[in-house]
């Protein structure tokens, strides 16, 4: 039997990634038209100032990261204990419901606080769900030779969606608020109709399978126990923990290189340009060789882009780095996801993904926050110069601590145990 030469050419895998497009497309446009609408809602029913009305925006983020927090392990476990495919469907049906109820009251003129945070919860819960069981079905579609290609397929289809899905979903709100939830549902509903028509998959265990708490727990000791997967997942979080920029784009917007907000949904757009336009180049020519080195040097250049962007005062200089920031972030992403899934074993890849997932949201959420008290004691751009310095600091150190990391040079999963095991 003739090898496939591409991912696209397995029809399980061109099912996968079209479920996760029209999932991830109609997910972004409801969650960022539902923070438009909770800001709204706050500022014409409550009558609330502009400040308080933005603390609630911050109140939105942390309703969606609470139950990621909370449910991380029980997530990881369903991956690993159930269908991924179920577990997937499952995420994306509750999705589906929440864009269902906000249609319905959009078109009402019904929606209050009370109501938005509780959607905004469930959502939460299902992205919690749908991450480790969609990063675990990749390596049991494709061959392991072609999982690094996979990776930076899957990574255009969520740059795309996640650009595509709120710009059409804000022209479609322009005309009739209620329509882009009802999208979002009938999307969502595909989503789940297509990741079901791949083949089942479940995880392989070797023995009989441990109790549920007991898997959990496994999982965690396994991560912390393996050096090399520490590593990785630490990197990414304490990196983007630092340098994120994104929080604070509107402060660039607005006062600094005064683009207003047409300006700040260009400024908002470039990083993923620059990660799609990688992830394709990716797709077609993977890397190879030196890939440790390579991630590291991909974080370092992170920071480095951080701070040119916080002293730039010129508007395209600006766009060009954000879109180079997200150029070598997609190299980083497309390393330390393969190298994550290669190195874990199978009866794990759901744990332990669940765990990765938690550290990026992690990162993002908190690197939110950091950027906030940074700026307010700093002054923006100071606050993304700090930034972008810790990055580089953290990834000199992690290239000390975790040898590992370096050692990496290949893709191809007995050699990589091999290079970070001696």
């Amino acid at each position: 039997m003739i090898e496939p030469s591409s991912p696209l050419a397995i029809g399980d895998y061109r099912r996968y990634w079209l479920s996760r497009f029209l999932a991830v497309f109609a997910t972004m446009s409801m969650v960022v038209l539902l923070g438009y609408q909770l800001y709204e809602v706050a500022r014409s029913d409550y009558g609330m100032s502009v400040p308080e009305a933005s603390f609630q925006l911050g109140l939105l983020g942390l309703a969606q990261f609470v139950p990621l927090l909370l449910l991380t392990p029980v997530a990881g476990l369903a991956a690993d204990r159930f269908d991924r495919r179920h577990v997937a469907a499952f995420a994306n049906g509750i999705d589906a419901g929440v864009a269902v109820v906000l249609a319905v009251l959009t078109w009402q003129e019904a929606l209050n606080l009370p109501i938005l945070f509780t959607l905004a919860a469930a959502h939460g819960m299902a992205r919690v769900f749908v991450g480790p069981s969609m990063s675990a079905i990749a390596p049991n579609i494709v061959p392991p030779a072609l999982l690094p290609r996979a990776i930076a397929l899957s990574s255009i289809a969520w740059q795309t969606a996640s650009v595509a899905g709120p710009a059409v979903g804000g022209l479609i709100y322009a005309q009739s608020a209620w329509l882009p939830h009802a999208v979002s549902a009938a999307m969502l509903a595909c989503a789940m109709g297509l990741i079901l028509t791949v083949r089942p998959v479940r995880a392989k265990h070797e023995g009989p399978p441990l109790k549920p708490l007991r898997q959990i727990i496994e999982g965690m000791v396994y991560v912390w126990r393996e050096r090399f997967l520490l590593g990785c997942i630490t990197l990414d979080l304490f990196a983007v923990l630092l340098a994120g920029a994104t929080a604070l784009l509107p402060v660039f917007a607005r006062d600094i290189l005064f683009v207003g907000p047409e300006g700040l949904g260009l400024m908002r757009a470039a990083p993923a340009l620059g990660a799609a336009s990688v992830a394709l180049l990716l797709s077609f020519r993977p890397l190879e060789r030196e890939v440790g080195m390579k991630m590291l040097w991909a974080v370092a250049a992170f920071g480095g882009f951080t701070i040119a962007f916080a002293f730039s005062r010129s508007f395209i200089l600006s766009l060009a780095i954000l879109a180079a920031m997200g150029a070598v972030d997609m190299v980083s992403v497309f390393i330390r996801s393969s190298l994550v899934q290669l190195f874990t074993p199978d009866d794990r890849r759901g744990r332990v993904s669940a765990i990765s997932g938690l550290a990026i949201s992690a990162s993002n959420e908190l690197g939110e926050m950091q950027s906030g008290l940074a700026a307010a004691l700093l002054g923006a751009t100071g606050a993304v110069v700090f930034g972008g310095e810790g990055a580089i600091f953290v990834t000199l150190a992690w290239a000390w601590y975790f040898p590992e990391l370096r050692r990496a040079k290949s893709f191809e999963p007995q050699a990589l145990k091999r290079e970070v095991t001696t």
